[in-house]
């Protein structure tokens, strides 16, 4: 199971957020490369980051930082927020992105999804991001009807990359994550899922890994950046 150090761009800064709360923030580093070659160099082997403002604008706002970070950095990343169209997706995989993250179009242009991993096969993830079981979109900002499982379903044959699963309730609150809603998600679909929201120590890593259903990985943000977790520990904790 990979662990993902998160990387949250909100005004150019390395924050985290409380529940998808853009007026709780945390400012952490204003240097994200900086930050993110700390976690490259604890030996990580991905990166997940996510332009904060650009959910919000439904438009690229933090590519200067993201396009610093793949500049630095020597190890896949995957982006997600405000990438909703085929010209940014394919403008993102030109700078040198692993893996572009669609979440709001998901819902709103499922199409899209399925044409973009077409075109980009191994390019491309679902993020599905959720309150109490339904899909919110739009930087969280606005729920819908949708449920989580049927919506990852729709995607079974697609050849999405991977979901990236996030409740939101658990998000930077340092609760533990939601292993049970996860697991469960992962054993409806073949997709690879990646846990998101809420990841606050080892034992939350190990618990995610031991869950029964098999996950791609783990994504911790606040944990790392508070030293509840240790990424070195971590990073070799999954690989015994």
């Amino acid at each position: 199971m990979i662990l993902y150090p998160a990387i949250d761009l909100k005004d150019g800064n390395a924050v985290r957020l409380v529940h998808g709360d853009m007026d709780q923030e945390t400012v952490f580093n204003e240097n994200p490369a900086a930050q993110a070659m700390e976690f490259v160099k604890a030996g990580c082997e991905w990166l997940h980051l996510v332009d904060l403002n650009g959910a919000f604008a439904g438009e690229p706002v933090n590519a200067a930082p993201v396009e610093d970070i793949l500049k630095q950095c020597k190890v896949p990343a995957q982006l997600g927020g405000g990438i909703r169209d085929m010209a940014t997706i394919e403008r993102w995989l030109d700078k040198g992105l692993q893996r572009v993250i669609l979440g709001t179009i998901a819902v709103e242009n499922p199409d899209l999804v399925r044409e973009a991993a077409r075109a980009f096969p191994g390019h491309v993830a679902v993020g599905i991001d959720a309150r109490n079981g339904r899909v919110a979109t739009k930087g969280w900002a606005e729920e819908t009807d949708v449920m989580v499982t049927d919506l990852a379903k729709s995607f079974e044959d697609a050849g999405v990359a991977a979901i990236i699963y996030t409740d939101i309730m658990r998000d930077g609150a340092m609760k533990g994550p939601n292993v049970e809603a996860t697991a469960d998600l992962a054993r409806a679909v073949s997709i690879p899922v990646i846990a998101s929201g809420g990841v606050s120590s080892l034992a939350d890593l190990i618990a995610l890994r031991d869950c029964g259903a098999s996950l791609n990985g783990a994504i911790s943000g606040r944990a790392l950046y508070d030293g509840a977790l240790d990424l070195k520990e971590a990073l070799g904790a999954l690989k015994t």
